[in-house]
């Protein structure tokens, strides 16, 4: 998944499966033109749609998660020179925030 969009991601899973376009799209409550255009990239996938996914295909979710959120940060940051900075950065600003929430 690392190498592609989270939409083609979807699109081989459903292929795996052999599910039809129009299948999934009831499933996630899409139009079949939406659902295609989230598996050719043209459209974000959207953080709602991943427990779903995760539930319709039997993967974890937590590890479905991750992948769509590692992303999207990646592509937020990626043209960033000091990208590896600001990730460090944001992992003690999530543990400052988990702190003040567990107070």
């Amino acid at each position: 998944m690392q190498s592609e969009n989270v939409g083609g991601y979807i699109r081989q899973l459903r292929e795996k499966e052999n599910m039809p376009l129009r299948k999934l799209a009831a499933i996630l409550d899409l139009d079949q033109s939406t659902l295609s255009k989230l598996e050719r990239g043209d459209r974000p996938v959207t953080r709602q749609m991943i427990p779903i996914i995760a539930k319709t295909f039997g993967l974890v979710e937590k590890d479905l998660v991750v992948k769509y959120m590692s992303k999207h940060i990646a592509y937020q940051i990626a043209d960033e020179e000091y990208a590896n900075d600001i990730l460090k950065a944001a992992e003690e600003e999530v543990k400052y925030i988990k702190n003040q929430k567990g107070k």
